[in-house]
């Protein structure tokens, strides 16, 4: 038997295959790179939006209005099925599931400054987004607030001394504590807490403790077919219904249900504090 009889034993290093050159022109390659983008992520960013559409969709709190029961910098939740399905990207009701309730913490749009323009019905992307590539409003479509309901259709809602009547019956508040609020600029001022009972649906409110600032008395009004009376909790600190009117049935997104991220940024220096024991607050 010879040495290497049977024995075939390739000892070259492999030769890497060269690709063949790329002949497509640049706007082929650009394209199918979008088109391979697309493909692998779209998919998921769909799913997202269309969640973010239809179910949840998250907001942030960037002012005091609604102190104590919502801190500034608070990340909360809003429920928009809720009160009913819509049209994915659109503010278009197909499903309805109920009504807003007295005490119902909602997100709307806020009516003094919603466009009238026709496309912001479908969402179209402002030019100043797409580089004028699509046409659509100049300006955002809306802007989003949040408050309590207060009045229902047909209600007639009074307001004297920050205190609440609704169809001639004081909604009771119990004195609760002294409170110290911290405005969106980190200034501080005295005010009172209380606990108010809108229909027996308890929350907390703040009252400044300076006449001077409160805010003046309003109504008695009664609110129209279709439409909401909205206040904030933090009484001489909101410019909601009492300030610019009612707010209509298909400016309301949806409830707000939850904290889940919260950020005080007026202690921690430059990085602002979590404040761990908000996260998962419940509202009501």
């Amino acid at each position: 038997m010879q040495v290497g009889d049977g024995l075939d034993i390739d000892l070259r290093k492999d030769v890497p295959k060269e690709e063949p050159p790329d002949t497509r022109p640049m706007w082929r390659r650009a394209f199918d790179w979008c088109f391979d983008l697309v493909y692998s992520w779209g998919p998921a960013i769909l799913i997202v939006l269309v969640v973010r559409s239809i179910l949840v969709e998250p907001f942030q709190i960037p002012s005091g209005s609604m102190v104590p029961t919502l801190a500034i910098g608070d990340f909360i939740l809003v429920s928009k099925l809720t009160y009913g399905v819509r049209v994915p990207f659109t503010n278009i009701e197909i499903v309805p599931r109920g009504e807003p309730e007295r005490g119902d913490i909602v997100v709307f749009v806020y009516p003094p400054n919603q466009s009238h323009d026709p496309l912001c019905m479908i969402k179209r992307i402002p030019p100043s987004l797409s580089g004028g590539a699509l046409p659509g409003p100049k300006e955002p479509c809306e802007t989003d607030y949040i408050k309590r309901v207060v009045g229902l259709p047909g209600d007639t809602v009074e307001v004297r001394d920050d205190i609440v009547y609704v169809n001639g019956i004081e909604q009771s508040r119990t004195f609760q504590h002294s409170f110290s609020y911290e405005d969106q600029f980190c200034r501080s001022s005295d005010m009172r807490m209380f606990e108010e009972a809108l229909d027996g649906h308890p929350h907390p409110v703040l009252q400044s403790t300076t006449y001077a600032q409160r805010m003046a008395d309003w109504g008695p009004k009664t609110v129209p077919d279709g439409h909401y009376f909205m206040m904030g909790d933090n009484r001489d600190n909101s410019a909601d219904s009492r300030v610019w009117g009612f707010v209509p049935r298909d400016n309301i997104k949806g409830k707000a249900v939850f904290v889940w991220l919260s950020f005080d940024s007026c202690k921690g220096g430059a990085l602002p504090t979590v404040r761990t024991e908000r996260i998962g607050t419940v509202l009501h």
